[in-house]
């Protein structure tokens, strides 16, 4: 039996941004359509080109979205973490072809639930104005990801990167004496991909940082010591 802390603040459901104002009830009604899965560090979710119509939303851990090229170079393209949506477009738009991403959990037991297209939608013919509170959060992502494409053209690598730092840290960040940590968990070829430029490029920005006293880097961790300084050059 489920305990009544499941329906509430604590479901996953309810901490997806497309269900941030479904009520308790209303995600209770949900929860015989989900599945519960727990994969490891370097799973794979689901793949570019399958053609299921799942969506997952993170209940712990970190999952990263890649692409991969004719010539099986791969792309980052985001990081997905506690309460957020993956692979979302095959369940809006089902004829719309395969995935275009893959899926890949980035930690070790990563728990994720999952429901399938037409599970959603007879639980959206119940409560129609949810889908208007859906419609408003995927703007926001359409909206976002326009801005990711401005950046690529009109920002130069610096600022591209220090918008990323500083996006990772609100994420991510962590508090500590010396500043705010972010433990990111990327190689140097992940964190250019993110950034969109080359390892070799973003390390020279990363190295001017903290030469200039912004940042430190400790592995895969970095300490930023001056979010104001990157907040001015993310917007050079």
């Amino acid at each position: 039996m489920a305990s009544d802390e499941t329906y509430g603040k604590d479901n996953p459901l309810l901490q997806a941004a497309l269900f941030r104002h479904v009520s308790a009830e209303q995600a209770k009604e949900l929860l015989p359509a989900l599945h519960h899965e727990t994969v490891q560090k370097g799973d794979c979710i689901f793949r570019e080109g399958d053609t299921d119509h799942r969506m997952y939303v993170i209940e712990s851990g970190r999952v990263k979205l890649t692409r991969k090229s004719v010539d099986d170079r791969v792309q980052l393209l985001s990081i997905h973490t506690r309460g957020e949506l993956l692979g979302e477009i095959p369940v809006f738009d089902p004829d719309g072809g395969p995935r275009t991403a893959s899926a890949i959990a980035m930690m070790n037991d990563t728990r994720l639930v999952w429901l399938e297209h037409d599970a959603l939608f007879r639980w959206l013919d119940r409560y129609p104005r949810v889908a208007v509170d859906m419609l408003q959060v995927l703007a926001h992502r359409m909206r976002a990801n326009n801005e990711r494409i401005a950046d690529l053209v009109f920002m130069d690598v610096p600022a591209r990167l220090a918008k990323t730092l500083l996006n990772l840290a609100s994420r991510f960040g962590k508090p500590v004496e010396a500043g705010l940590q972010v433990p990111h968990d990327l190689t140097q070829e992940e964190m250019a991909q993110l950034v969109g430029s080359s390892r070799e490029t973003v390390n020279k920005a990363l190295m001017d940082f903290a030469n200039r006293g912004w940042i430190a880097r400790e592995g895969r961790t970095i300490i930023i010591y001056q979010p104001g300084k990157l907040i001015r050059r993310s917007q050079r």
